[in-house]
């Protein structure tokens, strides 16, 4: 761990506000799919979206074989899995870019990866891959969060050089669920209290514990920046960055919400050691293979 930490978390009695140090988009109109708005909502907003960047074909088979994950006793067993805690239904299956194949082509797919080499202005790997289900009726909520927070305490993520992708397989209205962001709020770091357990991904990835935002800054940056909730049609895609503070409700519509989540970080930003954890968290979570996609 490095003698100083610029994003100190978990560490402290009391919550802080800290601002993000560095560019967020490194690369230019020139380097890649996104034009000079597309790149400027990345700066400005923390993200953008993209319709339609991935065929009504690939979301059928991509929908088809959410389906067969569904049903697959060995997939249902694995620790990749994740369920919810009452209804037991499927929320998460992780690492899919390594245990599947179709999901496999789709996060090494130029779509994706030149755009995350576009913002990241360097060669990327893959962080973290997985498939959401937002089943309707009892899709339950993600709490406001930053993921680089997690990724920094937990993983050994040195800065927020890292974007997520998140692809649609699903119709995302205002109700069933979608992405909220604080648009601007990845521009500042909120610094957590409470001590991370041991283990902690194994209750945190049903319901969040520690790296929890302080409501009061939550409220503050509510007000400062307001919430976007993003709807779009099946096959659309958004792309945001690391320190975005962002949630979703839960799920009471009969609308189902799916997406294949993928995150991209810089190979110029490879973890180290956690900054706030005893340990790292398993591979399947965050990926130690810092090798860049070819």
């Amino acid at each position: 761990m490095p003698s100083t930490d610029p994003y100190p978390t978990r560490v402290a009695s009391e919550p802080d506000v800290i601002s993000r140090q560095g560019p967020v988009v490194f690369g230019g109109a020139a380097d890649g799919p996104l034009g000079s708005d597309g790149l400027a909502s990345v700066d400005q907003k923390g993200y953008v979206q993209v319709p339609d960047l991935v065929t009504p074909d690939e979301v059928e088979a991509m929908r088809a074989e959410l389906s067969r994950l569904g049903q697959d006793r060995e997939v249902l067993a694995d620790e990749r899995t994740v369920v919810e805690a009452t209804s037991h239904e499927l929320r998460s299956v992780f690492e899919v870019h390594r245990t599947n194949e179709l999901f496999r082509s789709i996060t090494h797919d130029p779509r994706l990866v030149d755009r995350a080499r576009q913002v990241l202005g360097s060669d990327v790997s893959i962080h973290q891959s997985r498939v959401n289900f937002k089943p309707g009726f009892v899709g339950k909520d993600f709490s406001w969060h930053s993921d680089f927070e997690t990724w920094h305490a937990e993983d050994g993520m040195p800065a927020p050089r890292a974007v997520s992708i998140s692809v649609s397989l699903t119709e995302n209205y205002t109700f069933n669920g979608p992405l909220m962001i604080m648009p601007g709020s990845h521009r500042e770091y909120v610094s957590c209290v409470g001590a991370t357990p041991d283990d902690n991904y194994k209750e945190s990835l049903v319901m969040q514990g520690a790296g929890t935002p302080d409501p009061k800054i939550l409220t503050d940056f509510a007000d400062r920046y307001g919430i976007d909730v993003l709807t779009g049609s099946a096959g659309g895609a958004t792309m945001f960055d690391s320190n975005c503070m962002h949630a979703s409700n839960g799920n009471v519509t009969p609308f189902p919400r799916s997406n294949l989540f993928v995150v991209y970080n810089s190979v110029e930003n490879a973890c180290v050691e956690p900054f706030a954890a005893s340990a790292p968290r398993p591979s399947f979570l965050a990926s130690r293979d810092h090798s860049p996609i070819r």
